[in-house]
């Protein structure tokens, strides 16, 4: 195991989509690390102000990245780019496959492109995903390991766009050197994650967006939590602090050309997290069973952690219900603000 650290302190890094909910708590860690100067390009489609840090040492520019003539005033001259960008999630992109194509692979592309002849640069991460590659099954699960087959059927063209944004670095790589290391996020969950952030995006889950939070604050309101499959579905839930972490990992030492798992490596059904979240709550909500999505055939996935335990010693360190713990206290300290972002889409959702 090779772990010859490439430092983030003193580093200029530019964060795209960094004012989200992963976005937003890397920066923290950023700063809290040294970094010389922090800067934010989001253009808060699912984002909210809110959440970044007031630190001189941290920019922002309100753009996507795709817009004409920004990715040339901001330059080639950085370390470190950390790719957040994305058109959150599967349903939106669903909906909306066009806005999904623009804000979710397109972004891709043109980073790509424009750090391919970077001179400076020591890593481009890419935030991935691991349902990309788990295997589409409703019977057991096994840990779904960085070089597991891709499918050709995808579930959603979220799922299309973060795997052929994968194929993109994986090009510019090998073309021009473009040092890219491609992380696979599983079900990242904890503090600042704001249900309703940002703008309308044509379907509920613009609110509803993630089954941690959308558990958590209907358990603190009292109100059911519904179950698709009727709970039986899993997933491998990851805290965001542990998330970053790994991010931070793959940006110093991430083999060029590598992908990782960004694993809890715990299968976790989702009745398993409801019942968790209640107790934890003290809430009297009831479960409503449902049938399960019809658009979702990875019925229970979870993640690898060998390789990144092995090449970048990463291992999350917060068990399932001591993030919960966590989440639910900052949830409590932010409902008025969470209120609030829900309210601006009420019309849209009752």
């Amino acid at each position: 195991m090779n772990l010859e650290r490439t430092s983030i302190a003193d580093s200029r890094i530019l964060v795209v989509g960094g004012a989200g909910f992963v976005g937003s708590n890397l920066v923290h860690r950023l700063i809290e690390d040294g970094a010389e100067v922090v800067h934010i390009v989001d253009n808060f489609l699912s984002a909210e102000p809110f959440n970044i840090p007031d630190n001189p040492k941290v920019q922002v520019t309100g753009l996507s990245i795709n817009e004409d003539g920004l990715l040339e005033k901001l330059g080639a001259d950085w370390d470190i780019v950390f790719h957040l960008a994305t058109y959150h999630g599967n349903q939106s992109s669903i909906a909306n496959p066009h806005e999904d194509h623009e804000n979710n692979l397109r972004t891709t592309l043109v980073l790509a492109d424009h750090f391919s002849a970077s001179t400076s640069l020591r890593s481009l991460v890419y935030a991935s995903a691991g349902c990309t590659v788990a295997e589409k099954t409703y019977d057991e699960a096994l840990a779904t390991s960085e070089d597991d087959a891709v499918s050709l059927y995808l579930d959603s063209p979220y799922q299309i766009s973060k795997i052929v944004g994968e194929f993109y670095l994986n090009y510019f790589e090998r073309s021009s050197g473009l040092p890219s290391v491609k992380a696979r996020f599983q079900n990242v969950y904890g503090p600042r994650e704001i249900l309703g952030a940002g703008k309308w995006r044509g379907t509920p889950a613009t609110v509803w967006r993630n089954v941690v939070p959308t558990f958590i604050y209907r358990a603190i309101k009292g109100e059911k939590l519904s179950l698709d499959n009727e709970g039986r579905n899993s997933r491998d839930f990851i805290y965001v602090e542990d998330l970053v972490d790994g991010l931070i990992r793959c940006a110093t030492l991430g083999e060029v050309g590598g992908v990782y798992n960004l694993a809890s490596g715990v299968e976790t059904t989702i009745k398993e997290l409801a019942e968790v979240i209640l107790e934890e709550t003290d809430s009297r909500s009831e479960l409503e069973m449902l049938p399960a999505r019809d658009w979702d055939r990875s019925g229970r996935r979870f993640g690898s952690t060998e390789k990144s335990l092995e090449e970048m010693d990463f291992l999350a360190q917060t068990s399932l219900r001591d993030g919960i713990r966590k989440t639910i206290e900052w949830t409590k300290l932010n409902l008025e603000k969470i209120d609030e972002t829900i309210a601006q889409h009420e019309s849209k959702i009752t």
